[in-house]
């Protein structure tokens, strides 16, 4: 087996959902599908999951100039850093982490009791700790609000927003924070803020800030001290195995002993395996209702993975997640993985759904997570993701080379891209 990294990963590839639970709501999609599927019925069905508090979510910054020197293994030792810094202080102040923390993003959830300034002190001080001590930084975003609480996930479209506003609009080492935070804080708070100015926060262009208001940026104010060393990992989208033997490997020495470490633990751990990325689209229209479309949505997830889990070999194959509109799987040998997407994109098409599906072989690194989850990583993934989500349109099947040299191209056509300067090869039909 190769054990070849590739010399370039796409940051973007690192940047799959982070806010779906390890599972989806089963028994909630079962009672939507029971009930009349009205507005008033998806109020008082989601109306029992609502939470309140503070949701805190991060992103990085810096990586992309990071991934293109480095191996996936050193990758993810870099972006490890600031989440175990984020994770030892908040939940040092009574937060607990939301969903699997994959790629390098991170979210944490406090209660509505937990004090403003006391949670911005221990962010403030976490941002201290990651600029001193890790190679990348991050923006967060916090905002106090009401979300849906199904399975360990924060949904809604309050959520949505949050989650955008920090993949969108921080830079790296900034905090951001709604007006519903920033009102929060006790007079002679001590915190410096200044308004941002507004970007695209999902309140469309009509002058409106969107269901988060104004946004301020926190430049200056009291600092927690030392955060306690928290009582496990945070919730890591690795075997743990793996995550033992990758925190081994120090994310500040790029020199030839850790590079030869690098290539140990990728001996060790990275399989060729085929990845098939799955994006789905939405099942006609909705009637414009927030909560009637978030269990449309959910609804059509496990719709998609009722199909796939169908249609997948009984061997040589493994689901590895449904996220959202996502569905990935892995195939030991590239040949079956192509009928399977070209029969899941005509099973999703006869439920009503479109789809965009993209597969590439190589080496990635996959298992079971201690949550019980699976997920997975690598170059395969990166490139299934550019070619389905970024360049296909939809209804369109995407083989890169090293799957096309195993499949009957017949329906499928040479084509061409450039992004950010590289050019792309791929079959799509």
């Amino acid at each position: 087996m190769s054990t070849d990294l590739p010399a370039r990963h796409d940051p973007g590839a690192f940047d799959l959902a982070r806010d779906a639970a390890p599972g989806l709501p089963l028994t909630l999609i079962e009672q939507w599908r029971a009930s009349g599927r009205t507005a008033a019925d998806a109020r008082r069905l989601l109306g029992a999951h609502v939470t309140t508090g503070y949701s805190v979510v991060s992103d990085s910054a810096g990586l992309t100039r990071l991934s293109r020197s480095l191996g996936l293994l050193e990758v993810l030792a870099l972006i490890d850093g600031p989440k175990r810094v984020l994770h030892a202080y908040a939940t040092g102040v009574g937060g607990r982490a939301v969903g699997v923390w994959a790629a390098d993003n991170a979210q944490m959830f406090h209660p509505a009791t937990t004090d403003a300034g006391t949670l911005l002190s221990a962010l403030l001080r976490a941002q201290d700790e990651i600029a001193r001590t890790c190679r990348i930084r991050v923006g967060i975003g916090v905002h106090h609000g009401d979300y849906y609480d199904l399975d360990g996930g924060l949904y809604g479209a309050e959520a949505d927003a949050i989650e955008h506003l920090a993949e969108n609009d921080t830079e790296g080492g900034e905090i951001a924070v709604t007006e519903a935070v920033a009102e929060r804080l006790p007079a002679g708070h001590g915190f410096v803020l200044r308004r941002k100015e507004r970007q695209d926060r999902q309140g469309g262009h009509d002058g409106k800030d969107g269901p988060l208001g104004a946004v301020y940026r926190v430049l200056d104010g009291p600092r927690a001290g030392d955060a306690t060393p928290p009582g496990g990992w945070y919730p890591i989208p690795y075997p743990a195995a793996f995550y033992e033997d990758l925190l081994r490997l120090d994310p500040q020495d790029a020199g030839a002993q850790d590079a030869g470490f690098a290539a140990t633990l990728a001996e060790k751990h990275l399989r060729e395996r085929t990845v098939v990325l799955v994006e789905r689209g939405e099942a006609g229209t909705g009637n414009g209702v927030s909560e009637v479309e978030l269990l449309r949505s959910l609804d059509l997830s496990a719709r998609m993975r009722e199909l796939g889990l169908r249609l997948l070999p009984d061997e040589g194959a493994v689901e590895v997640k449904v996220a959202g509109p996502l569905a990935i799987y892995l195939f030991d040998d590239p040949r079956p993985a192509v009928p399977f997407a070209l029969q899941l994109r005509a099973a999703l098409a006869d439920a009503g759904m479109t789809c965009r599906i993209g597969l590439d072989s190589g080496p990635v690194l996959s298992g079971r997570t201690p949550g019980g989850g699976r997920d997975v990583a690598g170059a395969p993934v990166n490139q299934a993701s550019k070619m389905a989500q970024d360049l296909a349109a939809p209804g369109l099947v995407c083989l890169s080379e090293a799957v096309a040299a195993h499949a009957d191209l017949g329906g499928f056509a040479l084509v061409r891209h450039t992004v950010s300067g590289v050019d792309l090869i791929f079959y799509q039909g």
